[in-house]
C-alpha cells in the first residue's frame, strides 16, 4: 500500500505476522575473500522491515504525510555459518514487542538447505519530523501484533579501560553513505567500524573480522549528516573488540560497536 491513506487496521493472520524475500548475495556484496560484507545483512533486514510495514498499509507515503520516520538504534547479530558470493538467501522478519518509543524485530536468514545462517534483533525508534522520539501509536500493536511487555535495549557504548591503547581512523562522510532520509545509513557505520579494526588492528582483529560465527552488537547514539568527518577508535580485551564513532565536528558519540568472535 503506497498512499498515505490511513489503512484498515486489524490483527494480522498468522501469514502476516512475517514477511520473507528471496535474495542472492551480489558479487559487489562480497569481501576479497568471497564471503559476504557484514553491513549487507543490515541492508537486507532493512529491507524486509520496509516491505512488511508497507504491506500491512504503512507504505513511505504514510509516513511522510504523518512526519514519522523509523531508525534504528540498536543491533545483535550473528553470522552463524559462512555466506559466499552467489548464495542464496530467504530472510524472515518478525516485530515482536515495544517498548514506549521503540519497536523489536527479529530477523533471520536461511541457506538454500534451509539451515539459519545469520539472525538479528533491531530495535527500532519512531521519531517525529524533528527527529525526536516520539511514543509508538496504538495501531501498530494492533497491524503487527506486537507484545507491549517491554524489553532491554541493546547497549553497546564502551570507554577504553586504563591501560589501553586506542587507535582512531579519520574518515569522511561521502554522498553515497547517504540514505533517503538525509543520514548516514546504519549499515554505513558497520563499514566503519571494520574499515578502522582493518586498518588499525592486528592479525587477531584480521581474524575476527571473518570468524565463523561472529556477533556484532551494534548501539546507535546519533547520526552523522552530510559533510560531516567522523572519528573510529578501535580497542580490544582479552576476548573482544570494540570501536566507537565520534562525529569530528560536535565530538558526539554516534556508535558504539563490539565484536565477539
Amino acid at each position: 500500500m503506497s498512499d498515505a491513506a490511513p489503512p484498515e487496521i486489524r490483527p494480522p493472520t498468522a501469514e502476516e505476522r512475517r514477511a520473507s524475500l528471496p535474495f542472492r548475495v551480489r558479487f559487489d556484496e562480497a569481501t576479497p575473500s568471497g564471503r559476504i560484507r557484514t553491513s549487507v545483512l543490515l541492508r537486507y533486514a532493512a529491507e524486509l522491515a520496509a516491505v512488511h510495514s508497507d504491506r500491512r498499509g504503512f507504505g513511505r507515503a504514510w509516513y511522510l504525510a504523518r512526519g514519522l520516520a523509523w531508525l534504528v538504534r540498536g543491533v545483535d547479530l550473528e553470522i552463524l555459518a559462512p555466506i559466499l558470493h552467489g548464495d542464496q538467501l530467504v530472510g524472515t522478519t518478525e516485530p515482536i514487542a515495544a517498548r514506549k518509543v521503540l519497536a523489536r524485530r527479529a530477523t533471520t536468514f536461511s541457506g538454500s538447505d534451509g539451515s539459519t545462517v545469520a539472525r538479528l534483533i533491531v530495535d527500532w525508534a519512531l521519531t517525529d519530523q524533528t527527529g525526536a522520539p516520539t511514543r509508538i501509536p496504538a495501531l501498530f500493536g494492533v497491524a503487527f501484533a506486537m507484545a507491549s511487555d517491554g524489553f532491554t535495549p541493546i547497549r553497546a557504548r564502551a570507554t577504553p579501560p586504563a591501560g589501553t591503547t586506542p587507535k582512531s581512523l579519520e574518515v569522511a562522510v561521502r554522498p553515497h553513505e547517504l540514505d533517503p532520509m538525509g543520514h548516514v545509513n546504519n549499515a554505513i557505520y558497520v563499514d566503519w567500524a571494520e574499515e578502522a579494526l582493518s586498518v588499525l588492528g592486528d592479525a587477531q582483529a584480521a581474524v575476527a573480522l571473518e570468524a565463523v560465527p561472529r556477533r556484532w552488537q551494534l548501539e546507535y547514539l546519533g547520526a552523522a549528516g552530510p559533510d560531516s568527518r567522523v572519528r573510529a577508535t578501535v580497542w580490544a580485551d582479552q576476548t573482544d573488540w570494540y570501536c566507537r564513532v565520534v562525529d569530528g565536528a560536535t565530538g558526539e558519540v554516534v556508535l558504539g560497536a563490539r565484536l565477539e568472535a
